[in-house]
Parts: structure tokens; sequence; C-alpha cells
């Protein structure tokens, strides 16, 4: 290939593992976008997470589309979401400095398990696999780094649940997460298809 091109198209052989699909599986346009936004801080001189980005890499990446903006949907590996974890807060804000105007969200890849779960030759099934607890945890990936303080169920007259989220007051002003209350509640529903509210307590 022509030299001008050789270094670009050697950056994005790079930034490709950092995407870690199914064998045969495209990667979509938007999944490419994120490895190279990921690849970039790793390569990075200033970076001050550039070496906990190197052991992270992404399973998928979805948009949503909202009134006001875009939403970034960024899947995980359960095995690395440890890193994620240790860095969450300065990753989300590098990558919405990459995605200007979108708020990003991180959410880890678990396996869910049905109730034919004996098929697949274990004996009891796992509570982290069942839905309510991968929705459980769903939750919590949406709105880290913040913390959930309380959670209530409101039924309305038609018997539809809305959960109302309290979220720790501590976080109020951190990372603009008041502004994102809106963005955790469609994100929320979309991976769940279940209605929830995100508010801090007021005083």
């Amino acid at each position: 290939p022509p030299r001008s091109l050789a270094p670009a198209r050697s950056a994005m052989i790079n930034a490709r593992k950092k995407i870690l699909k199914e064998k045969g599986v495209a990667p979509t346009d938007l999944e490419e976008e994120v490895a190279k936004a990921l690849f970039d801080i790793e390569v990075t001189p200033s970076s001050d997470i550039k070496a906990d980005v190197r052991d992270i890499c992404i399973s998928g990446a979805q948009e949503l589309d909202m009134k006001t903006r875009t939403a970034v949907i960024i899947h995980f590996p359960y095995r690395i979401w440890k890193h994620v974890r240790k860095i969450h807060g300065r990753l989300v804000r590098e990558m919405e400095k990459k995605f200007s105007k979108k708020h990003v969200v991180f959410i880890a890849q678990r396996t869910m398990l049905d109730k034919n779960f004996k098929r697949k030759g274990l004996q009891v099934r796992p509570r982290s696999r069942t839905l309510t607890a991968v929705h459980e945890a769903i939750l919590e990936d949406v709105v880290a780094p913040s913390e959930i303080l309380g959670k209530r169920t409101r039924i309305g007259v038609d018997g539809s649940k809305v959960m109302k989220i309290i979220l720790d007051p501590k976080d109020k002003d951190k990372e603009n997460v008041e502004a994102k209350l809106a963005t955790f509640s469609a994100v929320y529903k979309k991976l769940t298809n279940k209605e929830a509210v995100f508010m801090f307590p007021t005083a």
C-alpha cells in the first residue's frame, strides 16, 4: 500500500484488537469508532489511564437516539469489567470528549440463564444469572460510577410498574450526572424494557 496509508491502516488493525466479537461477526462502524477512541487513549503519552486501557476491550456498542441528544452504550466482556470499574469515571470522561455532545454509558456483558438451565448441565442456576439479578446489575452499571441509595416501585392505575431510583446526593455535581438522568432512564428501558426514573433525594 502507499506509504501515506500505512500508519492509518496499522492504527486500524491495532484498534481492531480492542473489539472482541464472536467468530465471523464483523464489527459495526460505531464499534470500530469506539475501539479507535480506546486505542487513541492507550497510545496518548499524557493519559494517566493508558496502562489500564491496555487491558480493556469491548464486546459491542450501540447508539440510542433521544429527544435532545444521543447516547452511546458500550458493552464490555464481563471478565474485563473489573478493569473498567477501576477507571470508570475517568474513562467515561475521556470517551465523552471523543464523542462530543453524546452521553456515554458502560455496561458489562452478562449471560442470563432461563429456566431451562439444567439442559446446559448446571444443577443450580446461579442467582447472578437470573433475569432479576441481571436487570439489577444493569441498573448499577447504567448509573456508575454514581451509587444507588434506594429503590421504590410505583404501580400505576393501569398496573404498569415504574421504578424510582434514588441516587447518592454526593454525586449530584459530579460528571454532569444531573444532566444524564433522562439518559439513564432511556438506556435502562432500551436494555431491559422496564421503566425507571432516576433522581436525587429532595432535601
